[in-house]
């Protein structure tokens, strides 16, 4: 039986049939052009995209996490978006997790095989204690993966919520999930190689996944991300930055507020805009579910 017979990802792309006898340019050109299909394909799932957003935002409103789980490219995609989550939004590691299968050496080197086995998706979300307030994103451009099956099957056993994000129509994973994102650009310049369009397609969902569940928490400010951590100089000096921004003060006091807020931008932004010291600053934003109020 031919597992991969009608999968969208594995088609051949007729434009690319002579891709070894292009030239560097025209291959190039080939490869640009090849890309618009990644937006036809997320605007085609615009509704369902903006269902599973909804989905998740709920999830960390009601003390759940969001974890993303597949292998390969899917996994350290998943990996990539959640750590960067940490310093932009000052949210816990355990707040957006990456999962992938083989572990964490699978993200710099593949662990052949990893994939093929469900009962290691079941046993990575058990390794993280997961509850049903979490919701669990399983990520398979092929739709099929076993280690992404076994997870979200594990998940929903104990009423998780569940997401399945794929780039082929009808996957099997959608079957295992409540909601599902089917969003396929179309044959890869390379067949089957979907760390490509599929890993482009896939980039762009977690990224609004986890910037807009940021938003609905109150995390951003207008278009600021006012729960920056400052970890680095760049970090540091955007803060500031935000603060002059959205008070209109100077950089000499937003700096000073910055320091009087313990580095906190959105507490420095509250003490200017109510004339207020520390601790009343803190009491106005827990009173207001840790959002700045115009």
């Amino acid at each position: 039986m031919n597992i991969l017979e009608n999968i969208n990802t594995e088609k051949r792309n007729p434009r690319s049939l002579n891709l070894d006898s292009m030239s560097i340019a025209e291959a190039v050109s080939l490869m640009i052009d090849e890309e618009y299909g990644v937006i036809e394909a997320l605007k085609e799932q615009h509704r369902n995209i903006t269902e599973v957003i909804l989905a998740t935002s709920y999830s960390l409103r009601n003390g759940g996490r969001i974890i993303y789980i597949g292998a390969g490219t899917s996994g350290r995609l998943g990996i990539l978006d959640a750590v960067e989550c940490p310093p932009t939004f000052s949210v816990d590691y355990n707040t957006i997790v990456g999962l992938i299968a083989g572990g964490e050496k699978a993200f710099i080197q593949a662990q052949e095989g990893a994939e093929d086995a469900a009962n290691f998706g079941k046993e990575d979300l058990q390794s993280i204690n997961l509850t049903a307030k979490d919701i669990v994103i399983g990520i398979a451009a092929s739709g099929r993966t076993p280690y992404v099956i076994g997870a979200l099957e594990y998940a929903n056993s104990i009423g998780a919520t569940t997401v399945a994000i794929s780039c082929t129509k009808q996957a099997k994973i959608s079957k295992y999930a409540k909601y599902s994102i089917e969003a396929v650009p179309g044959p890869e310049v390379l067949t089957g190689s979907t760390r490509l369009k599929a890993g482009t397609t896939q980039k762009l969902i977690l990224n609004m996944i986890s910037t807009l569940s940021m938003v609905s928490v109150g995390k951003v400010y207008q278009n600021l991300m006012v729960d920056v951590k400052p970890t680095n100089q760049k970090l540091i000096e955007r803060s500031k930055n935000i603060i002059c921004e959205v008070t209109g003060v100077d950089y000499t006091t937003a700096e000073k507020f910055y320091l009087k807020a313990n580095k906190s931008v959105k507490v420095a932004i509250v003490m200017i805009l109510n004339n207020c010291d520390y601790e009343k600053a803190l009491a106005i934003l827990k009173n207001n579910n840790n959002f700045i109020k115009s």
